[in-house]
């Protein structure tokens, strides 16, 4: 084998592993921040109980937006696994 085939193996591997690092860390960021957003709207219902619905849209809407990153997240990484 020749050192520059030596040399694309090596790359090979250290992109599959970054990106497998990339997507597994994406998911933990969207499992911690959906978490964070949860927490921030039980608190937050709790001491205004009468703006609960309010709260809950945006909630769930700052929740899909959080899982919308994460999975472009997610997606990037295992491009550069398959890539």
């Amino acid at each position: 084998m020749s050192v520059l085939n030596t040399i694309m193996l090596a790359i090979d591997g250290t992109a599959a592993a970054g990106g497998a690092i990339g997507a597994g860390i994406a998911a933990l960021g969207a499992g911690v921040g959906i978490g964070q957003i949860g927490k921030g709207a039980v608190e937050s219902i709790a001491r205004q109980p009468e703006a609960s619905s309010d709260i809950r849209a945006n909630m769930i809407l700052t929740a899909a937006f959080v899982e919308g990153v994460a999975l472009f997240g997610v997606i990037a990484g295992l491009l550069a696994i398959v890539l």
